[in-house]
């Protein structure tokens, strides 16, 4: 009798293995491609002088969504709240670099532990991109490969660099970094075959038209041509290994571009971000969706794609639910290195409203990190000394107001500020209170508060006191290399 119990269950086990590896094949694999610090500035998107054809057949092939949202415009608070799929500020990781030795508290979890739960493997970046693509920074305790229970281990990823067909269902996240600012931009360009014309490019009217601020547009879209030779490098090996078929694609940026007014601002060029979702077996070609979606809707949808349960705690939603409708996204700006930040912001299909908690706080804060990363506001400072910058172009170096409402149907690029016209009294007072009532429904599950301190701002004032010829070249305009002169600095700390 209970040899046959014994074979019985050995059957009954058998049969929910096959099944589960059955069920296993018919799931998709899913690549999640993270650009750094980039707008939408593709030429699918219609952006002037740049060449993206790999990403540009993405979009003929897949989805372009015109209207996404990260909740924050700064990589690790909103890297935070894709990872969780839930907003940062709920889950109390929303200030910049911090946190980082803190417990996730529950019941936030990873979402790629949920995928592990339902037989994926999780795989962080690619061997064959420009520096393996392994970025995670969020702002909570973890390690990249390991397991995870939340309490003594912190494992969000199974493998790195590599998946293949053994590996299926797979959840790959690969990071292309070229985009975000660094040493390597004038090196990029030097190398490309067909460098862009400053000449060519198209400058959005709050930035001077000046040569310094036009090349280093040009470079940034050096930058962006140079990732999409990544993108085509990791569709063909899809193919090669004959996994292109059951395979989602999805790109995005994860945050804007990192010039004046976009990454770590809460305007348009800081919070839309491009996505791009290509699945041969499942999703029917050239589409275009205007439907607001929030970064975290992407973390619901791959879970949905997966066909993994929502959790509760997550605040975004699947976008291929049929029952999907948001109508706007709740994003925040915390804080950021040595600037301690708080604005709010809600955007919809017509409007964006901001809440500036911190006002005295001026735009141009002179941050140390972005002295070093931003041409652009060293060539204005210059220029409104002069007295060269017209009324768009002071709106950075002007003070800045408790409250902004822009009409974006009517002006994309946010220049009139129409909080204090009486014809959209009602639309103020309307998303002042939406922006109330997300503050309080999104309030943080704890009151930790363990920020990195920022090494630009040591580096910074050094080079002011030790090298004041390369200072100078950083107010002209030249980009004088971070990493660079962060370890001449620590040679001298030695």
């Amino acid at each position: 009798m209970r040899l046959k119990i014994r074979f019985f269950c050995l059957l009954l086990c058998t049969v929910q293995f096959l099944m589960s590896q059955k069920n296993s094949k018919k799931l998709p694999n899913i690549i999640w491609i993270m650009a750094e610090d980039i707008s939408l500035d593709l030429a699918c998107y219609g952006t002037k002088a740049v060449k993206t054809p790999n990403l540009d057949q993405m979009a003929a092939d897949g989805i372009r969504f015109n209207n996404c949202f990260v909740t924050n415009p700064i990589c690790s608070p909103s890297r935070s709240a894709m990872i969780l799929g839930t907003h940062q500020q709920k889950s109390n990781t929303h200030n910049h670099r911090s946190n980082r030795e803190v417990v996730l508290p529950k019941p936030f979890v990873p979402f790629t532990q949920l995928l592990r739960d339902a037989g994926y493997t999780t795989i962080l970046g690619h061997k064959d991109v420009r520096g393996k693509g392994r970025k995670i920074d969020v702002n909570f305790k973890h390690t990249a490969i390991g397991t995870w229970d939340g309490e003594s281990n912190f494992g969000i990823y199974d493998k790195y660099d590599e998946f293949l067909p053994k590996d299926a269902p797979f959840f790959s996240q690969i990071t292309l970094n070229v985009t975000h600012r660094g040493d390597w931009w004038d090196e990029i360009r030097a190398k490309s075959k067909h460098p862009v014309n400053p000449n060519d490019v198209e400058l959005p009217p709050y930035l001077a038209d000046n040569p310094v601020i036009r090349l280093d547009w040009a470079k940034y879209l050096d930058q962006m041509e140079y990732m999409d030779a990544e993108i085509g490098i990791l569709f063909k090996e899809l193919e090669e290994k004959g996994l292109a078929e059951n395979t989602v694609v999805i790109f995005i940026g994860d945050n804007g571009r990192c010039n004046i007014r976009g990454k770590g601002y809460l305007h348009d060029s800081g919070l839309r971000i491009p996505l791009l979702v290509k699945w041969p077996k499942g999703i029917d070609k050239g589409q275009i969706d205007d439907r607001i979606v929030s970064s975290t809707d992407i973390t619901a949808t791959i879970l949905d794609l997966a066909q993994v349960e929502i959790p509760d705690f997550m605040t975004g939603k699947s976008f291929l639910d049929e029952d999907f409708d948001r109508t706007e996204v709740f994003a925040s700006r915390d804080l950021w290195d040595e600037i301690p930040e708080k604005s709010k912001a809600i955007t919809t299909n017509k409007f964006k409203y901001i809440r500036n908690f911190k006002p005295e706080i001026p735009w141009d804060a002179h941050q140390a990190y972005l002295e070093f990363y931003r041409p652009a506001v060293h060539v204005m400072r210059s220029l409104k000394e002069q007295g060269k910058l017209n009324k768009n172009e002071l709106l950075f170096f002007g003070l800045k107001p408790a409250e902004e409402l822009y009409d974006l149907e009517k002006d994309p690029f946010e220049l009139n500020n129409l909080v204090l016209d009486v014809e959209y009294a009602a639309v103020v007072q309307k998303m002042r209170q939406q922006t109330l009532d997300y503050n309080e429904a999104f309030k943080p599950i704890g009151e930790t508060y363990d920020p990195v301190h920022a090494e630009s701002v040591d580096v910074l004032e050094w080079i002011k006191k030790e090298r004041p010829k390369e200072y100078q070249r950083m107010l002209a305009g030249e980009e004088i290399g971070f990493h660079k002169m962060s370890n001449e600095y620590k040679e001298t700390i030695k």
